[in-house]
């Protein structure tokens, strides 16, 4: 009987190119997904400055308000306290500084 030397033995799968192609599609899907959830994630972020940019002078007229009605109280309890002092004038800055109340800004902060 004659001896083969030769064998042929049967291919078992996939070659490396084909794996390494798989690979490379895998990732490009990935780094596809990535970019279409930061592009979701941006718009949403975008929506809701805008949203609370919206409503800043809402919030800033409320504030107003609240400081007005806060300062007249002030003057009114100056007022009494003070009733007996002559040349004092409620309400009017004895420093020579001019100080503004705190108020929000138009891209607030993410809370």
């Amino acid at each position: 009987p004659s001896v083969r030397s030769p064998r042929r033995i049967p291919s078992t799968g996939p070659t490396g190119l084909a794996f390494f192609g798989a690979y490379l599609g895998a990732m490009a899907y990935g780094f596809y997904q990535i970019g279409r959830g930061n592009h979701r994630r941006r718009g949403e972020k975008e929506e809701k400055l805008t949203a609370r940019a919206v409503l800043v002078p809402f919030l800033q007229a409320e504030e107003d308000r609240r400081y007005h009605r806060a300062w007249k109280e002030r003057t009114a309890v100056e007022d009494k306290i003070m009733e007996g002092v002559a040349g004092w004038k409620s309400g009017e800055n004895v420093y020579s500084s001019t100080w503004l109340p705190p108020h929000n800004t138009l891209r607030p902060r993410i809370i």
